[in-house]
């Protein structure tokens, strides 16, 4: 264990964040979501689970140390309820509140077709699926940058 990071995040986990780039996406999944076959296609190529953990959770810990992008109006994207693309499901407000607790700030949502957020999911930089079961837990979390100071 590393001072300040929190436990649920795994040597694997804290190594693909530091892999990631400004601009790279982190797709964050329930246990329904097709992680797997997906998780093949992305940039890392493997499957990155986060057992014990629901949705905002594996959230709040990854965005304890991952900034969201602040350059696109939607840095976090969701898949849309099938056959109601404007219903709302109780995790897309928990993931809401947790995104804008971490970022100190509202952050932009925007919602995707079901087909389509699997395409976006397959060019993200990587997948990590949750022990959340509850349907819809399927997110898209673009990273930002971080304004060091000089080395």
């Amino acid at each position: 264990m590393l001072k300040g990071i929190d436990q649920r995040l795994s040597a694997e986990i804290v190594h693909v964040l530091m892999l990631m780039g400004h601009g790279d996406d982190l797709v964050l999944c329930d246990v329904n979501h097709p992680a797997a076959t997906i998780a093949a296609k992305t940039t890392y190529g493997r499957l990155i689970d986060m057992a014990g953990c629901d949705i905002p959770t594996a959230a709040r810990a990854i965005l304890s140390l991952m900034p969201l992008d602040t350059f696109v109006p939607a840095p976090i994207r969701r898949m849309q309820v099938v056959g109601d693309p404007a219903a709302e499901k109780p995790i897309f407000a928990r993931m809401q509140a947790v995104a804008d607790s971490a970022e100190g700030r509202p952050v932009g949502m925007e919602a995707l077709e079901r087909f389509a957020f699997y395409e976006a999911a397959k060019r993200a930089f990587a997948i990590i699926r949750t022990a959340d079961s509850r349907p819809y837990g399927c997110f898209i979390l673009k990273k930002g940058v971080i304004d060091l100071p000089e080395l």
